[in-house]
């Protein structure tokens, strides 16, 4: 009896332990709308083995939990990939800038990848755009994958405008 309370401790005690070692990054400014944004960023960092997400709709952050650094950093690079964009709360977890923008300014660009999943996420890349001096349109739709911006503008500005709005993509050639 005493041999199986001393094991039930130790096991309670190891799983405390591992459990304080888990990372944690709050990762705020993303554009979280509205319910289906909530699944999305889930989705997206569920996709990553041992990572879990916490997203608030109502104060725009992500808060990916994992066992490692390692792990968080792949699933904040999924929540990325996802379309969606923000600030970490913890200078060892790197949000990807990366969006393939040349710095150059354009009559056209493609954006591929960023999230679109309503009416609002669209008004919004729809207001962000609007705002970048030479930008004329965009044709951004509910759900689709890519859209153009059109007008006399530079690449980087665009891109800059929407990871400042919470979003972000990639451009195509």
């Amino acid at each position: 009896m005493k041999t199986t309370l001393i094991t039930i401790a130790m096991a309670m005690a190891l799983a405390v332990a591992t459990r304080a070692a888990d990372v944690t990054v709050k990762i705020s400014d993303v554009h979280i709308c509205c319910k289906s944004c909530v699944k999305g960023a889930n989705a997206a960092v569920a996709t990553v083995d041992g990572a879990k997400a916490d997203v608030s709709e109502d104060d725009g952050t992500v808060t990916i939990t994992g066992p490692d650094t390692t792990t968080v950093q792949k699933a904040a690079d999924a929540l990325v990939a996802a379309g969606f964009f923000g600030t970490s709360g913890d200078p060892s977890i790197k949000i990807s800038s990366d969006t393939g923008v040349k710095g150059a300014n354009v009559k056209t660009m493609t954006i591929t990848g960023l999230h679109l999943c309503c009416g609002k996420c669209v008004s919004a890349v729809h207001k962000t755009v609007a705002a970048v001096p030479g930008v004329t349109g965009d044709t951004a739709t509910k759900g689709a994958k890519s859209f153009d911006v059109t007008g006399d503008f530079n690449d980087k500005d665009v891109m800059d405008a929407l990871q400042k709005a919470g979003l972000t993509g990639k451009v195509t050639d």
